[in-house]
């Protein structure tokens, strides 16, 4: 099999991670992938930011468990938190961001790091609690996170099969 179609095939969400790092080459490639996503007439209103200390991870983890009512989110304590965020006037800032979003799941797959969608962000970013986070590490103002992604090495090799119920057409 073509291994791009295998990566599309095979990448799956990951809710568990292994205590181990992700070298920072592999990073670095995964954020160039998103960088090379498409967007919208190829504006690029986008920014990435890769959070690797855990403990800031954990903080924005708490601080969303409070925003959001829900006592012990963690996000299921990734290695690396990436945060593309985008301009809050973007017309197609959001559609842009799930382009790269994509990129970034299954570039990290191609290392065999797994990665979940992480979405809760969206309607809280500009409460104060999770603004001053996200001032602190440098994402602007005027920027909205539509998602994330939690990116780690799979607890477990395990690989569930998992049916696929959307329907295709061909038409001639």
């Amino acid at each position: 099999m073509n291994p791009v179609i295998e990566n599309l095939l095979t990448r799956r969400s990951v809710r568990a991670f292994q205590e181990k790092e992700i070298p920072e080459a592999q990073l670095e490639q995964i954020l160039e992938a998103a960088r090379y996503a498409p967007s919208a007439m190829a504006r690029q209103t986008w920014k990435f930011t890769a959070v690797v200390n855990r403990e800031k991870i954990q903080k924005l983890a708490a601080a969303m468990s409070a925003e959001l009512g829900r006592s012990g989110y963690d996000m299921y304590s990734p290695q690396v938190l990436i945060l593309p965020s985008n301009e809050v006037d973007s017309k197609f800032g959001r559609d842009d961001n799930a382009c790269a979003l994509e990129n970034i799941f299954l570039a990290a797959w191609s290392f065999g790091i797994g990665s979940v969608w992480i979405n809760q962000l969206r309607d809280i970013c500009d409460r104060p609690a999770i603004r001053s986070i996200l001032t602190e590490w440098g994402i602007p103002a005027n920027h909205v996170v539509y998602g994330m992604a939690a990116l780690g090495y799979p607890a477990s090799s395990e690989k569930k099969a998992v049916e696929k119920i959307g329907k295709t057409a061909v038409v001639r």
